[in-house]
């Protein structure tokens, strides 16, 4: 039997940030009952981490969000321009996560409620082991588009993260009725937070009806919903059973249940129902795809964005052979370059762009219709 070389397996090397000794000393112990991590040391806040950041040299870093002195999202700002590590956020059901990912965080967990803490420590477990590979690009902040608030009704003002110039207003589509007759689906899993917002944002407010489908803890589905209503031209909310896909508005899957399309007529809707998980998932972004290729009879678009796994790629295969146009984030814009590759690989995809010219490829084919 031939002799592997030493390094031929080598643990992912992990720092835990968190300000309480009970949540690092749970966070410690989880992680390091799989034998593909090994945590190297532990930050009991932002500034004690960044002293220890060169010394241990973590392939991945943990940390809360909220802790005394420096915030988790003030500790990215400073960490990632001078160590380009992937971090997991550990959060409570608080909207600020958003703003730690969109300062350049790869994934966050929600923390565990009580006797929880064998399903957190299972869920952060495989965020840790999917963000080794992880593409980590800080991101300078998101502005809010002055006139997406506007044509919504509310106060122009500016986020209180970043300092963006804002997303010039995308010109309408106009009032042509082939485009009422489109259905856009798109599905993204780690890294796809901020990867959606770039394609929604450059988006005009009368899009085709869209469908999202995004992996995210139970709780969040609606904040996030909520930003992207707050960042974009079109409305933007989390979906519920009998909602209508319509023009102008885009739907997300809520949390912890499958969302799929119905048709009524010459209309469709959406169900959002808990069921079973498909490929791992709940809500499942081949669950989505699958039900556009079966049920929706007029033109569609399929999007499959950055995440681990294989999520998305047959049921957008299945979008493509039934006539679908279909696009796949690429490996250069990718935090895990996973779903959209397995889409790639079996044919499920056309054409191939970064997350911020997904928006651009989508207009001019719609433009064609």
């Amino acid at each position: 039997m031939p002799i592997l070389p030493a390094n031929t397996f080598r643990k992912i090397r992990v720092m835990v940030v968190d300000d309480s000794i009970l949540a690092r000393t749970m966070i410690s112990k989880g992680l390091s009952a799989s034998p593909q991590i090994e945590v190297v040391t532990t930050a009991f806040n932002a500034q004690d981490a960044m002293t220890k950041v060169a010394q241990y040299k973590p392939d991945v870093i943990t940390s809360d969000v909220e802790m005394p002195g420096m915030s988790g999202i003030d500790f990215l700002k400073q960490l990632l321009p001078r160590y380009p590590l992937p971090v997991i956020l550990v959060s409570s059901l608080d909207l600020r996560v958003f703003d730690a990912l969109s300062a350049g965080a790869v994934d966050f967990v929600r923390k565990p409620e009580p006797g929880q803490n064998d399903a957190f420590i299972t869920a952060l477990t495989q965020k840790v082991i999917c963000a080794k590979g992880a593409h980590v690009r800080p991101r300078p902040g998101i502005q809010t588009p002055p006139a997406a608030l506007a044509a919504k009704g509310g106060a122009v003002r500016m986020p209180t993260t970043g300092n963006a110039p804002a997303m010039p207003t995308p010109p309408l589509l106009g009032n042509r009725p082939s485009l009422d007759n489109v259905i856009i689906a798109l599905g993204a899993s780690t890294g796809g937070t901020e990867a959606t917002l770039e394609v929604m944002k450059r988006l005009p407010a009368d899009i085709p009806g869209m469908l999202i489908v995004q992996h995210m803890p139970v709780g969040f589905t609606q904040m996030y919903a909520e930003r992207l209503n707050r960042l974009c031209h079109m409305e933007v909310r989390e979906a519920k059973s009998g909602d209508e896909i319509k023009r102008g508005l885009a739907l997300l899957a809520p949390a912890d249940f499958q969302m799929r399309v119905v048709r009524m007529g010459s209309k469709y809707t959406v169900s959002c129902l808990p069921g079973e998980k498909v490929s791992g998932h709940r809500p499942s972004v081949d669950a989505m795809f699958l039900s556009v290729a079966e049920q929706v009879k007029c033109k569609t678009v399929g999007i499959i964005m950055t995440g681990m796994g294989r999520d998305g790629a047959d049921g957008l295969l299945q979008m493509r052979k039934a006539g679908a146009y279909t696009i796949g984030q690429d490996k250069e814009s990718c935090v895990v370059y996973g779903m959209p590759m397995e889409a790639y690989n079996i044919g499920a995809v056309q054409i191939q762009g970064s997350c911020e010219d997904i928006a651009g490829i989508l207009l001019r084919h719609l433009q064609k219709l």
